[in-house]
């Protein structure tokens, strides 16, 4: 098994994950866990009242479904990445519209890129999320550090 990412990682892209339903439940309670107390994420009606489905999800929700995306990439034993030395680097989210309660997301990895920097790995994912019909929801970019020796 390798013990450093494999460059040849750069520019694959998986087979879309399984569809995630975002549950009301789950936009509330990540909502109360992170401090976003706008009613539009706890409230169905101040949600409909501002013109969604449902309530709308905090931006940064999306994090633990890229997450448990990437680890496709991570877990391969192929790719080198040993977990105990990754350091989160950055995080960013392109929003196309608000994920509301009840949509049925499709994430799909792509590894943008391996290169090294100052001994470590410097690993960038894009997790691109979408709906059933295919129209672009949102994408996640990760960066992550993979400490050298």
């Amino acid at each position: 098994m390798p013990t450093t990412p494999d460059p040849a990682f750069a520019g694959r892209t998986y087979l879309p994950g399984p569809v995630h339903t975002v549950s009301a439940a789950k936009i509330a309670e990540f909502a109360r866990a992170t401090g976003a107390a706008s009613p539009l994420h706890t409230d169905p009606e101040a949600a409909r009242r501002a013109g969604h489905a449902g309530p709308i999800a905090p931006p940064t929700f999306l994090v633990s479904l890229a997450q448990a995306t990437e680890a496709q990439y991570i877990e391969d034993p192929a790719s080198g990445i040993d977990f105990r030395r990754v350091v989160h680097g950055e995080e960013s989210f392109t929003l196309h519209r608000p994920v509301v309660a009840g949509d049925r997301l499709i994430p799909t990895l792509t590894v943008e890129s391996v290169r090294a920097a100052g001994g470590h790995a410097m690993v960038t994912t894009r997790v691109d999320l979408s709906d059933e019909d295919g129209a672009e929801v949102a994408a996640v970019r990760s960066m992550l550090v993979v400490r050298g020796d």
